[in-house]
């Protein structure tokens, strides 16, 4: 392939609907896409548990600023949330127990990706707001909390 004929092929992508585009022409490969933040690993389904070595997804950072003025841990993405690490397993945390910020209050999984949303206070959790395997919206208040 020439350089014209990669142009045309990159204009078109654009134009299109296509969000991932691969071409393997021997030993010319060329992969398109328009997925900022396309996974680079998989990531294990819910049914398993959430290990505290995992490294966090990019939405860590989001979960950063989930924590409002009026002392809410909101969903920083749209998915299912998880309050427990597995099934039968503890809560991660329960009403009226004391969290440490950057403590992990709960995951959300979306997409099969496992993201944790961690407390930015220490506080009292005064109510949970969700139940578990609730389908959350982006922003969503999870949880108040009593700012210590």
């Amino acid at each position: 392939m020439n350089f014209d004929e990669i142009n045309k092929i990159i204009d078109k992508f654009n134009q299109s609907s296509v969000r991932e585009l691969d071409i393997n022409d021997g030993e010319f490969h060329l992969h398109l896409s328009k997925n900022e933040n396309a996974p680079e690993s998989p990531v294990q389904p819910a049914q398993q548990p959430v290990q505290a070595n995992e490294p966090a997804t990019k939405v860590e950072a989001a979960s950063r600023n989930s924590v409002s003025s009026s002392n809410q841990i909101v969903a920083p993405m749209v998915g299912t949330v998880y309050l427990q690490p597995e099934p039968g397993a503890k809560p991660y945390v329960e009403s009226g127990k004391m969290v440490h910020a950057g403590d992990v209050v709960c995951v959300i999984e979306a997409m099969k990706m496992l993201t944790e949303v961690k407390s930015n206070v220490t506080g009292q959790v005064k109510n949970i707001l969700v139940e578990n395997e609730d389908l959350v919206e982006y922003d969503q208040p999870l949880f108040e909390i009593e700012e210590k």
